[in-house]
């Protein structure tokens, strides 16, 4: 694998310094506990190298314009724990100066540290999961910090929890989300109802984390993840959840996971990629947002 160092939007955007950039990029390429499908410590380094194709103006205005600073990988070998901190650390920096953390993975486990970080941060917040699995299983083949957990641990924690696009779960899973009022819409429901129908509760926090775990596409929109689930989410069906959120809720950080790039399949990767920049897109067109973060109104497009 090569060492060359690769930025977001490759050379299109100059790499800005963490304090200016609104957007910090963290690759956490950890792949410990997948179940199916392998790759996902690839995930982020297929990203990046995706990002360089994308156009600039996402239709409506350039995102980038409000800074994109890639920061180093994160180091996933050892323990889960101590990987975890690692990802807690860098999430952490991003933090501390009053920045947006997008964290790339990896398998959803790497979730578990960007919320630690948060949790440091904010008083109170939500956690909104774009997902093919419920992720509640208090153990999974022998290990409490799967990436089949992950969910699990944050509820734990006393943070609420929004599921779109769910339709792969077991049974322990869906008596616990029942026991804890854990709010979903499954992906079927989503189908048959409209995304009109989708709607957060009235009593969920203002600043809510964004969790994307890629498998809640449907397959054939992005196959290119270790446990694909047929029957999930369409692109403009994500999409436009996603404005949704954003214009009702300030987002405070979100990631990408679960991400294993197939060989010769590219546009897989690019899917990755523009995904992640059409959250950001969402994130600097949303007024509410724009005031929470203190960004000025989005230059005009001639």
């Amino acid at each position: 694998m090569s060492d060359q160092i690769l930025y977001f939007h490759g050379a299109d955007v100059p790499p800005s310094p963490p304090q200016s950039a609104l957007f910090h990029i963290i690759p956490a390429p950890y792949e410990e506990s997948v179940s199916y499908g392998t790759g996902t410590a690839n995930g982020p380094r297929a990203i990046l190298e995706a990002s360089a194709q994308l156009e600039l103006f996402d239709g409506r205005l350039i995102p980038a314009d409000s800074g994109i600073h890639t920061a180093v990988p994160v180091d996933c070998t050892g323990s889960p724990p101590l990987v975890l901190s690692r990802i807690e650390a860098a999430v952490g920096r991003c933090l501390a100066v009053g920045k947006c953390p997008v964290v790339l993975g990896g398998e959803h486990t790497v979730t578990s540290g960007a919320i630690a970080a948060l949790r440091q941060a904010h008083d109170r917040f939500g956690v909104i999961q774009f997902d093919a699995h419920a992720d509640l299983r208090d153990s999974y083949q022998g290990s409490p910090f799967s990436h089949a957990c992950v969910m699990r641990r944050v509820a734990e924690q006393g943070i609420p929890i929004l599921q779109l696009g769910t339709r792969s779960y077991c049974l322990e899973e869906q008596r616990f989300r029942r026991d804890h009022g854990i709010a979903y819409y499954d992906a079927e429901a989503i189908w048959r109802q409209g995304i009109e129908t989708v709607t957060l509760p009235a009593d969920f926090p203002d600043m809510v984390y964004i969790t994307f775990d890629v498998d809640g596409f449907d397959a054939a929109v992005m196959p290119a993840t270790g446990t694909p689930v047929p029957g999930g989410l369409s692109w403009y069906q994500a999409l436009w959840l996603i404005e949704r959120i954003m214009a009702e809720r300030v987002c405070v950080g979100f990631d990408v996971v679960e991400f294993a790039p197939l060989a010769g399949l590219h546009g897989a990767a690019f899917t990755a990629a523009q995904l992640t920049y059409a959250i950001m897109g969402y994130l600097v067109g949303s007024p509410l947002n724009r005031r929470y973060w203190r960004l000025p109104e989005p230059v005009p497009v001639p």
